[in-house]
């Protein structure tokens, strides 16, 4: 059974490394023992943030997704690799496909492909990429151009993040194993997202069953596990879990003895 395919609920963790100022000096020490500590309880996969700069435009705390992901791979033996998610943008699609397949190569075939449009037009421009962030149009249509033609050079799974209704949950339809909604509590919010995502598949004659879906938000130890069987009911089967605080195995640890 493949990573994409429904067997039943699981978790994974967003690992710190300094998007949210939770890595000072780019520990990459304090990322790795994160990350084994992930593996250690049992959570299904570790995931980092495809952002260049901190919140508050600062480079210097920052640990780059993919060469981080690299050196991940060979830190841990079992876990999924993915990032909550890389920007189409900020790559061109064959030395995109490329890297995903060294890194799946490096960890044994256990990346998964995250996908967005991107959001940050402080870090597009900080960086180089243009004087400002492409409009929305230009940012789908580059999504859609980078879905279609990843697969030549990458097989595993793809996941895509995002909410938009009308055109992105179409592209998750179309070309994604699994989709990623953030940053809700709400079960009806999950519920109308993936409505949308069900017509889409509908119209395209696409098992929406085929498709994993995700949920990405903040949670510390002592969450009420109700709160996930109330998500699960409203579709949602894969939790992604950023945790607070972010760089503490011994909370990292009672929530694992709590959920998992």
């Amino acid at each position: 059974m493949s990573w994409a395919e429904n067997e039943g609920v699981r978790f994974g963790l967003v690992v710190p490394q300094g998007w949210r100022d939770d890595l000072p000096g780019r520990d990459f020490e304090r990322m790795v023992s994160v990350a084994a500590a992930a593996e250690r309880l049992g959570f299904d996969s570790i995931w980092l943030y495809d952002h260049l700069q901190t919140r508050d435009g600062d480079p210097a705390p920052m640990l780059e997704c993919w060469t981080s992901l690299a050196a991940l791979a060979r830190e841990t033996s079992r876990v999924r690799l993915g990032q909550i998610v890389t920007c189409a943008l900020y790559r061109n699609v064959g030395l995109l496909g490329q890297m995903a397949a060294t890194v799946d190569a490096a960890s044994g075939g256990r990346v998964v492909l995250g996908l967005g449009a991107g959001w940050d037009e402080d870090e597009y421009v900080a960086f180089g990429y243009g004087p400002k962030l492409p409009a929305i149009t230009e940012r789908l249509r580059h999504l859609d151009e980078t879905l279609e033609s990843v697969r030549r050079w990458f097989g595993g799974p793809i996941l895509v993040g995002g909410n938009g209704e009308r055109v992105l949950l179409r592209l998750v339809a179309q070309h994604a194993d699994a989709c990623n909604l953030t940053d809700s509590l709400e079960p009806d919010f999950y519920r109308h997202k993936l409505d949308a995502l069900r017509r889409h598949c509908d119209e395209l004659q696409r098992d929406y069953d085929s498709i994993l879906r995700t949920a990405t938000f903040t949670v510390s130890p002592g969450v009420d596990r109700s709160l996930f069987e109330k998500l699960t009911d409203a579709g949602i089967s894969y939790f992604i879990l950023y945790v607070t605080p972010p760089a503490d195995v011994g909370a990292l640890e009672q929530l694992a003895a709590e959920l998992l």
